[in-house]
């Protein structure tokens, strides 16, 4: 596997599961990345909606703007997450906003933390981001977890955030700064 298949991780420290591939998302994985959008408990997390299919992901990936890193998790080549780093502009040229998921049968075995991890080594060091923020519903519980191990803090409730499977739920804003 040659080192655009099998990038090293960009922190020095990071500590991966055994196998684990991260690295940036290609036109070619929209079948891959559909499967795990498609998930219910992928989905109950996040803000996709039902049923994606492989052109709407295949086009999203190669209109991504210049602004915007996408990398997808990747265990024994199958897709077990993806996360996304969006960059501000202008007066927040300093912010950068992210948005991650984790394969139903994948949480809890480290694939979200290498890939916050992936996400912050590219905020700090490449593109010297001081601040970053993320949405979490304030049900999900392990992200938020995992989001205060990374050292984010809740800065507030967002009421009826969002529409999920019939009803509003809430969300916490949470931010992580870098002096």
């Amino acid at each position: 596997m040659n080192e655009l298949e099998n990038p090293q991780p960009l922190a020095r420290d990071a500590s991966w599961p055994k196998h684990l591939v991260i690295r940036a998302r290609r036109a070619s994985d929209a079948e891959g990345i559909v499967t795990l959008h498609n998930l219910p408990g992928y989905r109950y997390g996040t803000l996709r909606t039902p049923h994606h299919t492989p052109d709407e992901i295949r086009k999203g990936i190669e209109s991504q703007s210049a602004n915007m890193s996408g990398l997808i998790a990747l265990l024994d080549g199958k897709i077990v997450g993806d996360a996304g780093l969006t960059r501000l502009a202008n007066r927040r040229a300093h912010v950068g906003s992210i948005g991650m998921g984790v394969h139903d049968a994948y949480v809890g075995k480290g694939i979200g933390r290498a890939l916050v991890g992936e996400i912050l080594a590219l905020a700090d060091n490449w593109f010297n981001l001081r601040r970053i923020e993320l949405t979490v519903y304030t049900d999900n519980e392990q992200a938020i977890r995992l989001y205060e191990r990374n050292g984010f803090v809740t800065e507030g409730r967002l009421r009826e955030f969002a529409f999920r499977d019939g009803s509003y739920v809430d969300a916490y804003s949470m931010a992580r700064f870098r002096p």
